[in-house]
């Protein structure tokens, strides 16, 4: 009975006793097994009872139960004392020797994640490495910390990742945000980088001109129009009687005379009163402090650019040294998209392969170096020429434009040749200097430099020589000034007396501003030549545009099935994007609009138009009517030499508009001065 009662206490306790008691509770059972045994044995030796075979039977499944029990203990224990190890870690704290070899292993760790990308393995077993860093720092980094300093840890480690991430999607937004990217982009993947730089560069210009036309529109015009004296209250913003007949008629428009001459478009029309409105703005210091501020922003945007890309650029190499591993390694544009780009790149390495094969052959040669100096020497003074030449034309146009505009009824010819000359003149001389380049037999990225001067030199000849022509023009309605402000003088005078002579008590009555004499304001005078002559350029770029691209792209390929020859391969075949020619037009323009800006402060705007209209119908034309270069250049050669580029007609730009203010005396009756 004993036996059956501990039995049954074992069989009841045995899932909430702990091992020792077990072992306790067996030990008691073996010894009154004994006992009874030796009671039995007394009693006689008989044969085993029922009883004891169910005792013996419940024995060995109460020790099945307990190792089943006890392996479940001890897989509990395991998983309890990794829960506890990891919940105790918050109030254990670990060694300092052990806190330093973490410490240095995360440290080698996150070095080995930054300088990954350098390691000369496979991907495979780059990205192995990477992912067990990754996983090392995310687990050990938050154990530098002790107790409430690991949460805080954790918290600042949880926080500089999501400002990481936060700063990541940031420029990803920024990069969504920035004007004509996926056109730009689109361009790219078909015509290289090489070409899409023209694009970038001329997205730049236009934010640039951007900032200059908020500071023009924001502290001149506006103020002007809105607390200034209307239009018809003075003369100086008052059609003449003699012109209001004509004013609104469109060749007059078009020639910038009229009404247009006397808005807020140019010099003329701005007042000179110290203050103007109820805010009392002193508006001719901020027409002198703006002009600076236009040479001042430009200036200081130039060179942040060239130090950016002076930046970007010193990882290239020298191009003269190795040259075939630069070559090999660096040659190929993995911006490139298309498929017939492709095939055009592949065609311009394996060309520059050989070419580079022939120059080291032939630079172990001897050459006729006397003929080639007399060939360079040759081609130099043809382009001279050719420069001298079109200087001394664009004067004699110039100076025969002022007698025309002393004509009654001059056509449309004459009164815009000098626009016409000078434009015909920046088209056809660029293929020309190309032509007698040949003779030079430079490198071709040697020949490319010195085909940019020249047709810098031209643009820049051209423009000053312009200016010098029109200079004259200045000195003669500076001498006519003279004798139109004595004129009206007396007039205002005589009006004066004649009506006080009718009656002396009475006001007289205030004369006509449009019957006023006034003087010929040379300051606006310049301010229209240089509108004119931009947006002459404008006309002559676009039509270039339409006739040389797509007209001819159209004649190419509907043509080509029934002519003679194969018009794709042969001539004139599709034309290629002329990335210099765009560049330095755009340099010339920009130049134009700081000369003119201080004269027609409405330049500005139509210059932000102009660079507006020109990203839409240049994308179009470059991919409807365009070809791939057959020899793609990189851009990065060429970014800092077009700002150089950009940065001398800067300065250029900024001595005839000093020698005007500094020298020549202001208009008497209009301008703020």
């Amino acid at each position: 009975e004993k036996d059956k009662e501990e039995e049954s206490r074992g069989e009841g306790s045995c899932g909430q006793q702990n091992r020792a008691s077990r072992r306790k509770n067996y030990q008691r059972k073996n010894s009154d097994g004994k006992k009874a045994g030796e009671e039995g044995r007394e009693r006689g030796k008989k044969a085993p009872t029922k009883d004891q075979k169910e005792s013996e039977n419940k024995e060995k499944k109460t020790n099945k139960k307990g190792k089943e029990e006890e392996n479940k203990q001890k897989k509990e224990r395991k998983n309890s004392t990794s829960s506890a190890s990891s919940n105790s870690s918050d109030e254990e704290s670990l060694s300092e020797e052990e806190l330093a070899m973490l410490m240095e292993q995360v440290e080698q760790k996150k070095k080995l994640i930054s300088t990954m990308r350098n390691k000369p393995w496979r991907m495979v077993k780059k990205l192995s490495v990477l992912r067990e860093a990754q996983a090392f720092v995310e687990k050990f980094e938050g154990a530098l910390g002790k107790g409430k300093g690991k949460k805080l840890f954790a918290y600042k480690m949880m926080m500089a990742k999501k400002w990481v991430k936060f700063k990541r999607d940031f420029e990803n937004f920024k990069t969504q945000c920035i004007p004509w990217e996926m056109k730009i982009k689109e361009v790219e993947s078909h015509f290289g980088s090489s070409v899409a730089s023209y694009f970038i560069f001329l997205r730049w210009m236009y934010g640039v001109n951007l900032v200059l036309f908020g500071l023009i529109f924001g502290l001149v015009i506006i103020p002007e129009v809105l607390m200034g004296m209307p239009y018809g209250s003075m003369p100086r913003k008052t059609v003449p009687r003699a012109e209001q007949a004509t004013a609104m008629d469109f060749s007059v428009l078009w020639d910038f005379e009229g009404y247009i001459k006397y808005s807020a478009l140019f010099y003329g029309y701005y007042n000179n009163q110290r203050t103007i409105g109820w805010l009392k703005y002193r508006l001719p210091m901020a027409y002198f402090m703006v002009g600076i501020s236009i040479f001042g922003y430009s200036l200081m945007v130039v060179i942040r650019s060239m130090a950016r890309n002076a930046n970007e650029s010193t990882a290239d190499g020298d191009d003269d040294n190795f040259t075939f591993s630069w070559k090999m390694f660096t040659s190929w544009d993995y911006l490139i998209g298309n498929p017939e780009t492709a095939d055009n790149k592949f065609a311009s390495i394996t060309t520059s392969f050989k070419e580079s094969i022939v120059d080291e052959q032939e630079s172990n040669k001897d050459e006729n170096i006397h003929l080639r100096r007399f060939l360079r020497v040759l081609a130099n003074v043809l382009i001279i020429c050719c420069l001298c030449g079109s200087g001394y034309l664009i004067y004699f146009v110039v100076k025969r434009s002022q007698t025309f505009s002393k004509m009654q009824n001059a056509g449309w010819y004459e009164r815009n040749e000098v626009e016409i000359v000078m434009s015909l003149l920046g088209m056809f001389c660029p293929p020309l200097f190309e032509t007698i380049a040949a003779l030079e037999n430079y490198h071709p990225r040697i020949g490319l430099k010195w085909q940019l001067g020249r047709i810098f030199a031209l643009f820049l000849g051209n423009l000053y020589t312009f200016l010098l022509a029109l200079m004259d023009d200045v000195n003669e309605k500076l001498a006519e000034e003279d004798v139109v402000k004595n004129i009206t003088r007396w007039t205002l005078l005589n009006h004066h007396n004649a009506s006080a002579g009718n009656d002396s008590a009475a006001t007289p009555p205030p004369l006509d501003p449009a019957d006023v004499p006034r003087g010929p304001c040379w300051e606006t005078t310049v301010g229209i030549e240089f509108v004119r002559l931009t947006v002459s350029d404008i006309l002559v770029t676009y039509i270039t545009i339409l006739v040389g691209d797509f007209i001819r792209a159209c004649f190419v390929r509907f043509v080509n099935y029934c002519w003679c020859w194969d018009l794709e391969a042969g001539f004139p075949s599709y034309a290629e994007f002329d990335i210099s020619g765009n560049v330095l037009g755009l340099v010339f323009n920009q130049g134009m609009i700081w000369m003119g800006s201080f004269y027609a402060p409405g330049l500005v705007g139509i210059n932000v138009l102009r660079l507006l209209t020109s990203m839409y119908f240049q994308c179009w034309a470059v991919m409807s009517s365009n070809v791939p270069h057959e020899r793609v250049f990189k851009a990065s050669k060429s970014n800092n030499f077009y700002m150089g580029l950009l940065l001398l007609i800067l300065f250029l730009s900024l001595l005839p508009v000093a020698y005007t203010i500094m020298s020549l005396p202001p208009s008497f009756d209009c301008g703020p001065f």
